[in-house]
């Protein structure tokens, strides 16, 4: 009988629930059973499994299956109710010899990948060593992972960056004083450029720019000082800095206020949003992103497709599903297209960084 397992891995996103509760309520409406794997990678290393459907009989006809209780009251939930972790055992073909056989020990015969890069990289070299069937839901907040317009976790983590900017930009315009607010995205400054937009920032720092810290340091001073200027009624700056950028925020207020000096009378604050972005309940759109990837995730599985991974893209590439814009993608080139968006050879991260480009003289406005 088929049987399903699911499981999340690395950072932790909003939507992550939202995917196992759709990937289990898909197969369950298949009479499919579902397995939630505890901690990710490691759980399934350890054999740390616990059903997620039960067996119900309903007007004479038993054997049916339902969700438990506990997956249909995640959905709204933030982060991941099954646990995640970085898995070094995972590395390992020994490793990941030990998680083929814990598969086989439960009689799994599709296993569901939620996660970023790395989880989808472990997903890749697995499903290359065993015979289950293995499918990759991309969520991470950073919106680095190829070949899908938004993974899991980004919408949330734009609007918890806008509320807070918001908050921030009350309190700035009643002192006069600039913001410098740092936003996740270690590799990746797409939380930073669209909330930059979205927010009316006057300037935005992205590692992609590759700029040196004399001209971090000189930009930021440049903007204030323009954006404070007599002629103008800003009462407020705001400017957003992807945690990318090579140099930490208070550093960067310090550096500023030594070049504006005391006669300026400017204040210039930091604040880090950090783990903040990643906490909260998934939006209207990572719920039903993630609903779109648990049915095509499911399909795909239970139809013995493998080394695939689900994406939000309306692209030639890819195999074609029953949902328009949800297709699947070969890992391999998921990855492969990954490495290209984090290393800046990307048409999409060029694309990115010639359009903030022209913007930034706009943004200031």
């Amino acid at each position: 009988m088929p049987a399903l397992a699911v499981l999340t891995s690395g950072g932790d996103a909003p939507g992550m629930n939202a995917a196992i509760r759709a990937v289990t309520k898909v197969a369950a409406a298949r009479s499919i059973p579902v397995w939630g794997v505890e901690m990710g990678y490691d759980g399934l290393i350890d054999g740390e499994l616990r059903p997620l459907t039960r067996q119900i009989a309903r007007n004479g006809q038993s054997g049916l299956l339902t969700p438990t209780a506990e997956v249909e009251a995640m959905g709204s939930l933030g982060g991941t109710t099954l646990g995640s972790s970085r898995c070094a055992r995972f590395l390992s073909r020994e490793g990941r010899a030990q998680a083929a056989a814990q598969l086989e020990k439960y009689s799994i015969t599709g296993l569901l990948v939620i996660g970023g890069n790395g989880s989808m990289a472990g997903a890749h070299a697995l499903a290359a060593e065993c015979d289950v069937p293995i499918i990759g839901i991309p969520a991470s907040i950073d919106n680095d992972i190829g070949l899908t317009r938004e993974a899991l976790g980004v919408d949330s983590a734009l609007n918890t960056i806008i509320e807070a900017c918001d908050r921030i930009t009350d309190t700035a315009r009643s002192h006069h004083r600039a913001f410098i607010v740092e936003v996740m995205g270690r590799h990746s400054g797409y939380l930073a450029m669209a909330s930059a937009v979205a927010a009316a920032a006057d300037g935005v720092l992205l590692p992609e720019q590759q700029r040196s810290r004399e001209e971090v340091i000189q930009s930021v001073t440049d903007c204030i000082v323009k954006s404070f200027d007599v002629t103008r009624d800003k009462t407020r700056v705001l400017i957003i800095k992807s945690e990318g950028v090579p140099i930490p925020s208070h550093e960067l207020v310090q550096e500023v206020l030594a070049r504006l000096g005391p006669g300026t009378n400017i204040e210039v604050r930091s604040t880090v949003l950090g783990h903040l972005i990643r906490g909260g309940n998934p939006s209207f759109r990572d719920r039903l992103l993630a609903g779109r990837f648990g049915l095509v995730a499911v399909d795909a599985a239970l139809k013995g497709r493998t080394d695939l991974m689900t994406g939000w893209n309306l692209t030639n590439r890819g195999e074609a599903t029953s949902d328009a814009w949800i297709r699947l993608f070969p890992i391999g080139e998921v990855l492969e297209e990954t490495r290209s968006l984090l290393d800046g050879s990307s048409a999409v991260t060029m694309d990115r960084v010639r359009r903030m480009e022209a913007i930034q003289g706009v943004l200031a406005l």
